[in-house]
């Protein structure tokens, strides 16, 4: 299955440093990377994604400058 197959699901997937992804549904999630629980179409995963990832800079980063 494609990333642009408009039939694909996808959940929404974070790593360590609260980096934000999409992950095909029928693939296991690769170590490092965690679902939060939304899951859905291309778009509506993106949406979600675009919603609550609003600073792009690495938790690390962000700490560090705090």
């Amino acid at each position: 299955m494609s990333f642009d197959n408009e039939n694909a699901r996808f959940q929404v997937v974070v790593n360590q440093e609260q980096q934000y992804s999409i992950w095909p549904d029928y693939k296991a999630i690769p170590d490092g990377w965690t679902a939060v629980g939304v899951s859905g179409d291309k778009a509506t995963c993106l949406a979600h994604i675009e919603t609550v990832w609003t600073d792009m800079r690495p938790l690390s980063l962000r700490q560090a400058m705090a």
